[in-house]
């Protein structure tokens, strides 16, 4: 009789974790750009995008300062394309101020690859000349296949490629939480 394969999910975050990684992360680009009164937030959909918006809402709490959020859509530029099923466009949805001469800071959910990354790299150059691209995700997995690290990491979490993290957020998903997803022989 063959093996079937069951999934095992496995929390690493919870909602209070998620939060307190955010607080930080938010913290930390205070810190580095002295105040945030330059930075852009711009977020991969679907989750990265949630996530900026809530780190915006950190630094305001913090800092007082109204930083701009806005949406940067990849799927063009994804080197994928040929390789999955078609998709819909999403939209990139920048603030008033652009981000010509500023710095940006790309938000996403799970770092892996980096490819992810390259695209919006890639999309990002399409729509400005920032002065400087910064990038904080949730959750940093390792894996790389592109030479690309992130700036600020709410959680490393070292994985096999077999494993899979997925990350659901309050506002799309009605919970928060980060599960590691480990396929396993019965």
């Amino acid at each position: 009789m063959p093996e079937v394969a069951r999934n095992q999910a496995r929390a690493v975050l919870d909602g209070p974790d998620i939060h307190r990684a955010l607080t930080r992360i938010a913290h930390e680009i205070l810190e580095r750009t002295k105040g945030a009164r330059s930075v852009v937030l711009l977020g991969i959909p679907t989750r990265g995008a949630t996530l900026a918006y809530r780190l915006a809402e950190r630094i305001a709490q913090f800092e007082g300062v109204e930083v701009p959020v806005g949406a940067i859509d990849i799927t063009m530029y994804r080197d994928d394309l040929r390789l999955r099923p078609a998709r819909p466009l999403g939209r990139t949805e920048l603030p008033p101020e652009g981000v010509d001469g500023r710095t940006v800071v790309l938000v996403d959910d799970v770092l892996y690859s980096g490819r992810t990354v390259r695209a919006a790299l890639d999309a990002l150059n399409d729509v400005g000349r920032p002065t400087a691209v910064q990038l904080a995700t949730l959750v940093d997995r390792g894996h790389r296949e592109l030479p690309i690290r992130a700036d600020y990491v709410g959680k490393n979490l070292p994985t096999a490629k077999s494993e899979k993290v997925k990350v659901y957020l309050e506002e799309t998903d009605g919970r928060d939480a980060v599960l590691l997803i480990k396929e396993e022989p019965r």
